[in-house]
Parts: C-alpha cells; sequence; structure tokens
C-alpha cells in the first residue's frame, strides 16, 4: 500500500483514471488502536474479540443511529439514487449498511469469457501465488493453507492466481458472484475480527488468516473450482449469505452481505485460467489497490 508521510492511504481510481487518498471512516480511532501501546492493548484484551463487534453490530441496529445516515451519505459523497429505499426508510444504520441498489447502478459485463469484481472496493491481484513477493508491502505475504484451513486445498491452488477486494465502511456491503456456476455449501472457519485496514494489514498481513472468514467453492465451466471467500473484521456483526446451495448462479448474483464494519473478500482462481486487467496488474505490482465496482470486469479466462 502506497502512504504519504505515512499518514494517507493512496488508491487508484479506475473510473476517475487518478490516484486518491482514502477517507478514512473512524481513522483516530483506527490509528489508536493500532499505533499506541494502550491502543494494542485494548486490541488484545477487546476490540479483536467477537463480542465486541457484536455489541457494536447491536448499537448500530438501534432506531437512534437514523441521524446518522444522512450526514455519512453527505460526508462521503455517496449517490443515493441508487439505492432501492429512500434514506428515510431505513430504520437504523445497519439497515443503511447492508443497504440493496438499483440493478442498474451496477450492471454486469456481459462478455461471455469476463469473470467480474465480486464487490465494490479496493483490489489487488496475484496473477501466482508462487510467485508472489508480498501484498501491501514487500516481502509480506499470508500462508496459503492457513487462509483455507486445508492443506491439500492450498497445494492444489499453490500456483494459482488470487483477488483481494477490500470493502470500506463506506462502500456498498453486498457481495455478488463474480461468475457462473454452481456454488458449494459455505464452510465458516472462525477467529478473531481485527481491521482490515491497510493501517493494520501493514502491520501484519496475517490478519487475512486468521480472521473469521467463509469459504465457498464455485463450479464454473470457464474456470474450473473458483474459491470464494469472505472475511469478518472489526465491528463487522456478521457474514450473511442469501443464495441456496447447489443452485445455479448467474454471473453478479448476489451472493450475500456484510453487516456493520469494513471488510473483505478473496478470490482465488486454479493455475492458468485467468488474465487480470492490466490496469488491475499494474497497480497491484506497486502494491496499490485499484478502486472499482461489483459487475465491472475484472479479467479474462485463458
Amino acid at each position: 500500500m502506497k502512504f504519504v508521510n505515512m499518514d494517507e492511504i493512496v488508491y487508484y481510481d479506475r473510473y476517475r483514471d487518478e490516484a486518491c487518498v482514502e477517507k478514512i471512516y473512524g481513522d483516530k480511532a483506527l490509528r489508536w488502536t493500532y499505533g499506541t501501546l494502550g491502543g494494542r492493548i485494548s486490541l488484545s484484551v477487546l476490540v479483536k474479540r467477537a463480542l465486541f463487534s457484536h455489541w457494536y453490530g447491536w448499537k448500530m441496529d438501534r432506531p437512534s443511529t437514523r441521524k446518522k445516515i444522512a450526514p455519512f451519505i453527505k460526508n462521503y459523497e455517496l449517490d443515493a439514487s441508487e439505492f432501492v429505499r429512500d434514506v428515510d426508510d431505513f430504520a437504523n444504520f445497519n439497515e443503511f449498511f447492508f443497504r440493496e441498489l438499483k440493478p442498474e447502478a451496477r450492471p454486469i459485463d456481459p462478455d461471455a469469457s469476463s469473470i467480474v469484481f465480486p464487490a465494490d472496493g479496493r483490489h489487488l491481484c496475484v496473477p501466482d501465488l508462487s510467485r508472489c513477493e508480498g501484498l501491501f508491502v514487500k516481502g509480506e505475504m499470508f500462508d496459503l493453507a492457513t487462509l483455507l484451513d486445508d492443506k491439500h486445498l492450498a497445494d492444489q491452488y499453490a500456483q494459482g492466481s488470487l483477488l483481494l477486494s477490500r470493502l470500506c465502511p463506506v462502500d456498498y456491503h453486498r457481495f455478488h458472484f463474480p461468475i457462473a456456476g454452481v456454488p458449494s455449501a459455505t464452510r465458516l472457519v472462525n477467529g478473531p475480527l481485527y481491521s482490515v485496514n491497510p493501517i493494520a494489514l501493514c502491520q501484519n498481513i496475517h490478519i487475512l488468516t486468521t480472521n473469521k472468514r467463509c469459504l465457498t467453492k464455485l463450479e464454473t465451466e470457464s474456470f474450473g473450482q473458483v474459491l470464494v471467500m469472505e472475511i469478518g473484521a472489526t465491528c463487522v456483526g456478521g457474514i450473511c449469505q442469501t443464495y441456496s446451495e447447489g443452485a445455479k448462479v448467474a454471473k453478479g448474483n448476489e451472493k450475500g452481505y456484510f453487516r456493520f464494519g469494513g471488510s473483505s473478500t478473496i478470490t482465488i482462481f486454479e493455475p492458468g485460467r485467468i488474465q487480470f486487467d492490466q490496469d488491475l496488474v499494474d497497480n497491484s505490482q506497486q502494491n496499490r489497490e485499484l478502486y472499482a465496482r461489483v459487475g465491472d470486469h475484472m479479467g479474462t479466462s485463458v
């Protein structure tokens, strides 16, 4: 991840075709938690624990949180015309957080050979996991077997390709299938709930392999078996699946949603199955995330 004076997170916006500085929700609290002794003690004792995130999720379900919605939309320049529901119809902040969007707000790339981004967010790709030199920091990479909690599966994908999609609290928080196929049941791997913001990941990339996560196998015609994973994070009250196991899904169909908090998805491909888009590859080689929206072209089958 690129930093300016170690204080700013810079990503590349595909649509604006320029580098942008991320506006971080809860910035001061995040930097205190991961950047001070007192914060790290608080993190170990309380913040990483599921009870804290469940409490915060419960708090965001209270009717009194409705007053936070309008200022949030204004501050983070969200387009309310994309929402399925009117702003005044949300009963609490959590309902607004996992809001649905109108289909025309996120059109699905129609190219039969393409695969699409599974979520709105900031994305990094690894074309070949066996040659990866690091994600956010050079030389810092997580262990695939630990991430998948399955050594046999990790061996199968050891030379595969990976996409990490990071969702900020300001983003649309429903995640979708990147390609048509038949999904398996979701397997839960329990764990703590550390932040997945780069401020935290630059200190410890292994957060991704220890946080609570859900793994689904997606059988596809052109990309083989694709692994689709959702990773929880601090203040995520839940990872909610909305798809039906064993029922065929179309590219771009909704898979589920996150309740309150920042979070991530990971998509892993078998070796030699995908050619990522060049702007995604170029920015990833600089350890800089590319901002793109769900349904947009992310790569093609090989």
